[in-house]
């Protein structure tokens, strides 16, 4: 195992940059949160068709790395096993991408599509008719499904290509760019396009938070009542410090691992409570219908840009959550690729876009079901409660309709906060990695200290800018810089597939061609 080292060529720059945006914004908030917001909308109403284009492309292209001649490749040497059993390597993906806000999200959003529907998509349109509430429960699934995670499993295979088997010794994106530009990923390309995504995952971590602390507050408020100020919302902050700071300071076996496993354990119990306890027979028949309507619609969903009637859907929702991903995939690239030493292109591809996908899906299935009964047969209107008194409470009011109102928050409050844990501790332990020499030939993690410290730097930026209002402005600014990563990205596969050709050219290597795909036989280091 060799010795591991700070990147002071990456850390300074990425401390950098977020100092000077963090200055800018505290100096004034109104004009970058303006200046910020007219890019975006420049980005999303001019561009829109590069991101659809692009993340339809990039699913097919993993279809054909999966299912195609190159499937069966290891990440790794052909002796190489895998470090964790494939509960856990599957339960620290998927916790890493997803925090909190999916809890948020399954409830809230096919309400926001039944009062706003997508005019456009398809004749009949009217807000709260029977055709936007189909495609209120549908419209989720397809922003958290299939396409969501091709951007997050896209740089994974050519980091930890780049890691296990070419032995580059950094974990962080403008690696997995060598096969492509060569010796200036060690210039200023390299550190540009390290540096971009660093602040992607930043900024990704703070559109968590902005969503994560109001939902946490107001539960605490609906459970010990307890004022929901903004001193309430600090002390989540630091108890999330506590947590994933303690959890990413005893690494990935000890602390992420366990985390993992245990916040997808509860949220499966909480999921089976509000499934059996609900419209069981209504979810089924609505999940059911739901997955029809994407699979049948999926091409029109991922290239409709609404360009004649220009109602601007596509444009803030599936623009926007492409973009998003974007902004969220370098932490998925470098967490997953660190996590899947051993395991072949095949198996990352299916771990990615299929279980993450199902795993997203579960919850919209259950969750904006439920809601979307509530709504529809007048037992709770959610719509009014979100315009009165705001989305966070609208959460909290659905959920205290299931039976034991009071167990259920509890649970769900332990379960907001392990949710977004795994998502921070995920997000330091990849920022330290990124700035880290030395990772990759054994077990090497970021030294202890310097994980703790980026879940400190974190914090303190998300308070920092809590404080003047401009979270909000990070989080979009994480977003229009996700545009530029549309080409590293481009270039990230190319690399990849020219690497593929050079060590296995159009077929196999007869070593390759013998890979044990057994997914769970491993032994597990974090049994």
């Amino acid at each position: 195992m060799q010795k591991t080292s700070v990147d002071w060529q990456t850390f300074l720059p990425t401390l950098i940059v977020l100092a000077l945006l963090s200055v800018s914004i505290a100096i004034n908030p109104e004009g970058a949160g303006e200046a910020v917001n007219s890019m975006l909308a420049f980005i999303t109403n001019q561009f829109g068709w590069s991101f659809e284009l692009f993340v339809l492309g990039i699913f097919f292209f993993l279809m054909w790395l999966a299912f195609g001649p190159y499937g069966k490749v290891k990440l790794g040497t052909p002796d190489d096993e895998p470090e964790f059993s494939y509960f856990t390597w599957i339960a620290m993906l998927f916790c890493s991408g997803i925090g909190t806000t999916l809890l948020y999200w399954s409830i809230i959003e096919p309400m926001y599509y039944l009062q706003g529907p997508p005019v456009g998509v398809q004749p009949g349109f009217e807000a709260g008719s029977t055709v936007a509430a189909e495609w209120a429960a549908t419209y989720g699934l397809f922003h958290w499904g299939f396409s969501a995670w091709a951007v997050y499993a896209i740089p994974t295979l050519p980091i930890a290509y780049a890691l296990y088997v070419k032995k580059i010794p950094v974990l962080r994106l403008s690696a997995a760019c060598r096969g492509v530009l060569g010796k200036h990923t060690d210039g200023v390309i390299g550190i540009a396009i390290d540096v971009l995504a660093m602040f992607g995952i930043v900024g990704g971590v703070g559109t968590a938070l902005g969503l994560g602390v109001p939902l946490i507050s107001t539960e605490i408020n609906e459970i010990f009542g307890i004022p929901d100020t903004f001193g309430l919302q600090i002390a989540v902050i630091l108890i999330w410090l506590s947590i994933f700071g303690t959890s990413v300071y005893l690494g990935l076996y000890k602390g992420i691992a366990k985390l993992s496993n245990f916040t997808v354990y509860l949220a499966l119990g909480l999921l089976a409570y509000a499934f059996l306890a609900g419209p069981t027979m209504y979810i089924l028949n609505l999940a059911t219908n739901s997955v029809g309507l994407v699979f049948d619609n999926f091409f029109r969903l991922s290239m409709w840009t609404d360009p004649i009637a220009e109602g601007g859907f596509p444009q803030g929702w599936t623009t926007f959550y492409w973009a998003w991903w974007l902004a969220l995939a370098p932490l998925m690239g470098i967490f997953v690729a660190r996590i899947s030493k051993g395991r072949t292109i095949k198996e990352v591809v299916i771990a990615e876009t299929v279980w993450g996908t199902l795993g997203c899906w579960v919850f919209f299935f259950v969750f904006g079901g439920y809601t979307l009964n509530l709504e529809l047969n007048q037992i709770l209107s959610v719509s009014s409660i979100m315009s009165e008194s705001g989305t966070t409470r609208a959460v909290v009011e659905v959920l205290k309709t299931l039976p034991l109102p009071g167990l259920v928050m509890l649970v769900t409050l332990v379960i907001s906060f392990v949710f977004s844990g795994t998502t921070y501790d995920s997000a330091a332990y990849t920022l330290a990695s990124g700035t880290t020499k030395g990772i990759g030939l054994g077990q090497e993690q970021p030294p202890r200290w310097f994980r703790a410290l980026w879940a400190v730097i974190i914090t303190v930026v998300a308070i920092a800018l809590m404080l003047i209002g401009g979270l909000k402005v990070l989080q979009l600014s994480s977003v229009v810089a996700a545009f530029p990563l549309i080409p590293v990205f481009v270039i990230m596969a190319v690399s990849f597939v020219k690497w593929l050709h050079e060590d296995h050219g159009k077929y196999l290597a007869p070593s390759a061609r013998s890979v044990d795909l057994g997914s769970g036989s491993s032994p597990s280091l974090d049994a």
